[in-house]
């Protein structure tokens, strides 16, 4: 499997600082590909969004590059699943015990896939989101929000969530959360587009227009990725999105 990645993210139109942490990696372990990719939105009404957002990143790029060629003997996905959920946790606990220290309210969401060959792990708390895009766009996380809750219940439509004022409320978050249950996934990496993005770059673009600008088929190179992922910043920020826009793109298969 041939992979090809970008990264873009961007301040927006309103905010002084950028909450938005991201990260992507890539080693041959064994003769493996191997591939991490995460983004994290530092929560935008908490204190220190940035700092929580970065301290995982900050760990999770610490663990690929001492922990992982070690663990990877294994090369069982459902433990990798275990060794990010307990790292997940570690971390929520670590930083709420930071915040109660100094008083501070902080929090990040966590999105990320880890690749080994053509098997992926997804492991993910909070509203950032993963897409898959082939002819379609599929989404592969669900959103822990109240949203997303209500809809699953019946008790809101899609129309009265786009308007509802709670949008932003998280159910879990990582470092504001007592406790945290991470969505774990699995499956086989197929041709196509692998996209993980923050919610500031989806609130303006519909799904329609994503996928016509991440078709596989215009996605040949990391400069066209790049120049694609630009044009949707661009045009969420002339939309008056108001919060960070992050965007990381995995195109598997080299199509």
């Amino acid at each position: 499997m041939k992979y090809i990645l970008s990264a873009d993210t961007d301040i927006g139109i309103a905010k002084r600082n950028n909450q938005d942490s991201l990260l992507y990696k890539y080693a041959m372990v064994d003769g493996k590909e191997v591939l991490m990719a995460i983004v994290c939105d530092g929560m935008g009404g908490l204190s220190k969004g940035e700092l929580a957002s970065a301290s995982v990143i900050l760990a999770f790029s610490t663990w690929f590059d001492k922990e992982m060629p070690q663990e990877l003997k294994h090369r069982d996905m459902h433990v990798m699943g275990e060794i990010w959920t307990l790292k997940l946790k570690e971390l929520n606990l670590k930083l709420g015990s930071y915040g109660k220290q100094n008083k501070l309210t902080l929090g990040t969401t966590f999105s990320g896939i880890f690749i080994i060959d053509d098997q992926y792990l997804i492991v993910h708390v909070g509203d950032t989101r993963i897409y898959y895009i082939d002819h379609a766009l599929h989404q592969l996380t669900k959103d822990h929000t109240f949203i997303a809750r209500e809809i699953a219940r019946g008790t809101m439509t899609l129309e009265d969530a786009k308007v509802d004022r709670r949008r932003n409320v998280l159910l879990q978050c990582i470092g504001a959360t007592g406790q945290i249950e991470p969505q774990i996934s699995y499956g086989k990496v197929k041709n196509g587009i692998y996209m993980i993005c923050s919610d500031g770059f989806r609130h303006q673009i519909n799904t329609q227009e994503i996928q016509s600008a991440f078709q596989p088929s215009l996605m040949q190179t990391k400069d066209k990725m790049h120049q694609q992922s630009l044009k949707l910043i661009q045009q969420v920020k002339s939309r008056g999105e108001k919060d960070n826009i992050s965007v990381i793109l995995v195109n598997a298969g080299g199509v």
